[in-house]
């Protein structure tokens, strides 16, 4: 247990790398199958092998029962969609690359994996729960621990999951080496980059920007937007199939009537506080729903919000400061301090956990300890006794601050709190007790023990029903799409667009608690109108779906793309008047006096950063490139931007500071080509033709 301590202490997160990718495992709450769906059981397919909504949710559960094991954290609806996301990316990835693996005679044995964990210098072992905090590297020691001393159960279920884990991400690496290895770096490359990078050019630079050019001077046929369309095909595919989609957002905010609600509220809590004892905080912040619990420590001021913290210093020991209104977060606040004291920021301790067959047991054996440390005895030594290290360890305010405490982890911190070097207390925690010793203190500074009303202005039911009422009626009034379309703004709501609308989303406009919009948007036809959905944290969100299009798998169809490719063959047909305006010049004088011409210098141009011309508004890789291969008081041929057409003239050329490292370019030039080269997963991606429909379950 004092091992699965340690790694709970690590951090919140589990983190599981599947070759180059990083997943995120966090938690998942009670499956769910929908109704509608009951004749689909499929939550995806790769490569035509099909996975079901079951055999995922138990994958998903495989890392639910490892969080919660090693971690016990909270599921937020943030954290569970990450959690989804990462098992099947997880998945997927794995699934895609086995099968090339396969037909390469490429594996993964046991003996493999039990090397990698005996050396233990393998970056894959640096994502398993055994990393050491302090060294950040993965910790054998720690992993045998755990092996030995933690419950048999949990063991095998978080060992097999490391191991299953470790032997797929290393499947995944060898692929990935051997994709990487294809491409290799060599000396002219080497000793090009290097140039690129060191060589600058100083230049004079005019230029004809393609806003000299009306627009209406130039003619684009049909043509011309097919043949670049078949030249640029391969940018304008759908991997996946997509939809447009226009919405209403509408926001439920509280009303004037639940602002002086909540204020009277908040002051009705601050009148209770002033006379409140010691027993009473408790209760008084938990009736006054206020957001930050009564913690009955003493706390740094950054344990406390922003508009809290800053009006400790204007506020009396004893008195109760508000009620006051902060737009930080749209609340109405009141505090009273408690108590004032200078106290450690950080205290180093030893402790002693007594049990015994009684609690009277307990509690005559922890005093016995207590008085003997007291009079002098020597607690490593004492610890030993009853088979514990007695090691002392340190403990900071950040490591409590904003943390949910129990009673007993109150009464250790206070304790810690007050005692002075040497000191010695036993603390009563019911079970057991626990004998402490403070061996050393840092850092001595004011802590305020608080009791906090922060009440966040909610809307009441009657603003909701009201709300909900008015565009249920609107909806009804207007299920056609066109009169959806025609009406919305008059009626007060804003209509919102959104192209290229993907399944994996998730949600929709971002507004948590959409699921359902997001079903109902994959299974609608074109111009239809969804029903009214109640979503958001809060359910504060209202909203109303039109599904405007669907794109299928496959390449865009030559109609939606046409103004992009518009936009390229009109840049281009100003290129080419421009570069004729430039043919007849021989100097760079010459260039400045043609009409529209703009004309400036610019310093530090080289091959490895494109150019930025601040006239043009533009960053120029085509003008980098250009300025290596003219001389100097040379004038160059028009170059095509991005921004216009520039000629430039060279008046210096300069070499920086630097000595040419052959080896060290060519493993730069490799690490840029394994970036390349990572991109693998893309095209097994395509090729497996990966099908996600969780969104129908999840």
């Amino acid at each position: 247990m004092a091992t699965l301590q340690k790694i709970r202490s690590k951090g919140p997160l589990l983190v599981i790398v599947i070759g180059f990718a990083l997943f995120a495992f966090i938690a998942t709450d009670a499956w769910r199958v929908f109704e509608p769906h009951q004749n689909q059981r499929n939550a995806g397919v790769v490569d035509g092998k099909k996975i079901s909504a079951q055999e995922f949710q138990n994958m998903v559960e495989e890392y639910t029962r490892v969080q919660e094991l090693l971690y016990g954290n909270r599921i937020s609806d943030d954290a569970l969609t990450q959690m989804r996301d990462g098992v099947w990316q997880s998945y997927v990835t794995y699934e895609l690359v086995k099968k090339e693996a396969d037909k390469l005679g490429l594996t993964v044995t046991e003996d493999e994996i039990k090397q990698m964990i005996q050396e233990g210098t393998s970056p894959l072992l640096n994502n398993t729960p055994f990393v050491n905090p302090q060294t950040g590297m993965f910790d054998r020691a720690l992993m045998d621990n755990f092996a030995t001393q933690g419950n048999p159960e949990q063991v095998s279920l978080i060992m097999n999951f490391v191991e299953k884990n470790l032997k797929q991400s290393l499947l995944v690496s060898k692929y990935q080496a051997l994709v990487m290895n294809a491409l290799i770096s060599n000396p002219v490359s080497a000793q090009n980059s290097f140039d690129g990078r060191t060589n600058e050019t100083d230049l004079l630079l005019a230029v004809l920007p393609y806003s000299s050019v009306a627009d209406s001077t130039i003619t684009i046929s049909q043509s011309d937007i097919k043949d670049l369309y078949n030249k640029r095909k391969e940018q304008f595919k759908n991997l996946v199939e997509t939809r447009n989609i226009q919405y209403i957002d509408y926001v439920v905010t509280p009303s004037e009537a639940d602002r002086k609600a909540t204020l009277d509220d908040v002051t009705a809590s601050s009148e209770e506080l002033k006379d409140a004892t010691a027993e009473d905080y408790a209760s008084v912040i938990r009736s006054s729903r206020s957001t930050i619990p009564f913690v009955n420590i003493p706390m740094t001021k950054n344990a406390f919000p922003g508009d809290i913290a800053n009006r400790i210093d204007s506020a009396k020991v004893g008195e109760v400061f508000g009620p006051f209104y902060s737009q930080n977060d749209d609340s109405y606040n009141a505090f009273k301090i408690i108590s004032k004291q200078m106290a450690p920021d950080s205290v180093e301790f030893r402790q002693m956990q007594v049990m015994a067959a009684t609690i009277d047991a307990t509690k005559k054996l922890s005093d016995s300890i207590a008085t003997a440390l007291r009079n002098g005895a020597d607690f490593a030594e004492l610890a030993k006794k009853y088979n514990q290290t007695g090691a002392s360890q340190w403990i900071s305010s950040r490591m409590y601050e904003g943390q949910q405490l129990d009673m007993n982890s109150m009464k250790l911190i206070n304790a810690l709190n007050n005692l002075e070097v040497k000191g010695v207390e036993n603390i009563d925690l019911g079970q057991f007790n626990v004998v402490v010793q403070v061996v050393g203190r840092k850092a001595m500074t004011e802590k305020y023990k608080m009791a906090v009303v922060k009440v966040p202005v909610k809307f009441s039911d009657e603003t909701y029903n009201e709300a909900y009422n008015k565009i249920n009626q609107f909806l009804a009034a207007n299920q056609n799409y066109d009169d959806l379309v025609k009406n919305a703004e008059d009626n007060g709501y804003r209509l919102l667009s959104r192209e290229g609308f993907r399944s994996d989303e998730h949600v929709v406009g971002g507004v948590s608690g959409s699921n359902e919009a997001l079903r109902w948007v994959f299974e609608a036809d074109p111009k239809s109108v969804s029903p009214l959905y109640s979503c958001g944290r809060e359910n504060d969100h209202l909203m109303i779906v039109a599904l405007t299009g669907i794109n299928e798998e496959g390449y865009i169809p030559v109609s939606q793309v046409s103004d992009v490719l518009r936009a390229e063959i009109m840049r281009d047909k100003k290129a080419e008047q421009l570069i004729a305006k430039f043919a007849s010049v021989k100097t760079f004088d010459e260039a400045k006096a043609l009409t529209g011409v703009k004309s400036d210098s610019i310093k530090h141009v080289s091959f490895a950063v494109p150019a930025f011309v601040s006239m043009t508004a533009s960053s120029e890789p085509a003008l980098s490139a250009a300025a290596t291969q003219v001389e100097v008081d040379q004038l160059s041929k028009p170059v095509k931007g991005n921004g216009g057409v520039y000629v430039f003239q060279p008046y210096n050329k300069t070499k920086l500071e630097g000595e040419y490292d052959e080896k060290g370019e060519e493993d730069a030039l490799f690490n840029m080509n394994q970036n390349m080269a990572s991109r693998f997963i893309n095209d097994l991606y395509q090729k497996g033709e990966v099908k996600d429909l969780r969104y129908l379950f999840f």
